[in-house]
């Protein structure tokens, strides 16, 4: 038995007037999904325990069976593992992203009173952004904390024997707020805007400017966390797994759990991704011995982060198309059972533009066995087809056996 799950992350959404009161994947044109939707079973399931906050990492430990009560650290840690960093006891881990903040031609306004104006920098690549944090380091690390480039604007601050950092805000939940109310105590206050200063003058950031682009000008510190401890995937279910994905998060949760982490190139984390790539990845996955392959898809949360509605229902359309058509297509050709379950890690609803705790669709295939499914997978059917599990890390003995 082969075993795919597809993670399209932050893809579930609340309706929309603009597209007739339906949601992107009720819109979407997903052959390939809804072709195996109507023989699945399929339900809704909360990914994030009460009390916890909408995360990435917390939804995707449940997806894939590890209670976020116990093993949720901060989303931090698990990028400075995929970025192959050495963590101690001693040690806490900060993701750093680096923002666009204020009116960037108005320096005049105090750094307190400026604007969060994109959480990403307009997705600033990441040789512009290794740039701008061996820069950060240079100025502002030193022997206790130092600065290491991740993946576009997502980037990871060590500090050895850190200052308590009791209350942080996420700058995807702020978009368009004054941060003034949102910043973090000293020291890392002091940082930030040291990192503004730093930063407002790069020659990176003036040649982003040139060209139409927001600058990533500051540094935002958020998330901090200890150095995690997953049981072994393997042990646990007693498959060979692995993972694909573009963002540092997921795979610092495959490399925890012993799975195999698979780089994609051109897999970007947002709209622009090589989604054939990770297909073609996934397959290549199985034809080396994989038992089981997470494929996580960032582009449908970045859509809906950056509220872009059209590019959020093409991502779903191209994971549809380029991801799970040709990897149903190998599965169904391989002469061997399998399984595939599609789900969002949480909704990331356009008009909300950051996580909500909402359940989310899932709808499991096997080719074994016929289930009686829906029409169109999408959260109206999932939540009428009257299957609900409370707890996320819960799918995956249902998945499994």
């Amino acid at each position: 038995m082969k075993y795919l799950v597809l993670l399209t992350d932050g893809a579930a959404d609340y309706p929309c007037s603009e597209i007739g009161g339906k949601t992107p994947y009720a819109v979407a044109n997903k052959p390939t999904i809804d072709l195996l939707a109507k023989k699945s079973l399929v339900g809704t399931v909360s990914n994030v325990p009460e009390g916890m906050v909408p995360e990435s990492d917390t939804a995707n430990l449940a997806v894939m069976s590890y209670d976020p009560r116990e093993y949720s650290k901060g989303r931090s840690p698990l990028e400075a593992m995929s970025l192959g960093l050495e963590m101690n006891p001693c040690d806490t881990a900060y993701r750093c992203n680096v923002v666009t903040i204020g009116n960037p031609g108005d320096k005049e306004v105090p750094y307190e009173e400026k604007i969060m104006i994109d959480h990403g920098a307009d997705e600033i690549t990441t040789p512009e952004s290794d740039q701008l944090i061996k820069t950060i380091e240079k100025e502002l690390g030193n022997e206790l904390r130092h600065f290491y480039t991740g993946v576009s604007y997502r980037h990871c601050l060590i500090w050895k024997d850190a200052p308590e950092f009791k209350d942080f805000m996420r700058p995807h939940d702020i978009l368009g707020q004054c941060i003034k109310g949102y910043l973090p105590e000293e020291p890392f206050l002091s940082i930030q805007k040291k990192s503004y200063e730093i930063l407002s003058s790069h020659p990176v950031n003036l040649d982003r400017i040139k060209r139409g682009l927001r600058p990533a000008n500051s540094c935002w510190f958020w998330s901090p966390g200890k150095k995690p401890a997953l049981p072994s995937f393997k042990e646990k279910w007693g498959l060979n797994a692995s993972v694909i994905s573009a963002v540092d998060l997921i795979k610092g949760i495959a490399i925890c759990a012993g799975m195999r982490s698979v780089d994609v190139e051109g897999a970007t984390g947002n709209i622009s991704t090589n989604f054939a790539g990770k297909g073609q990845a996934a397959i290549n996955e199985f034809k080396n011995g994989a038992d089981y392959v997470y494929i996580h898809v960032e582009a449908p949360d970045e859509c809906g982060h950056r509220a872009e509605l059209d590019n959020k229902i093409l991502s779903i359309e191209k994971i549809d198309a380029e991801i799970l058509a040709p990897v149903y297509k190998y599965l169904s050709e391989s002469g061997e059972d399998f399984r595939i379950m599609v789900l969002p890690d949480h909704p990331t609803p356009v008009c909300k533009r950051t996580h909500t705790m909402d359940a989310v669709p899932f709808m499991i295939y096997d080719s074994a066995k016929a289930e009686k499914g829906v029409d169109c997978f999408c959260e109206e059917s999932a939540a009428s087809a009257g299957l609900y599990l409370p707890k996320g890390e819960d799918l995956m003995e249902t998945f499994i056996k």
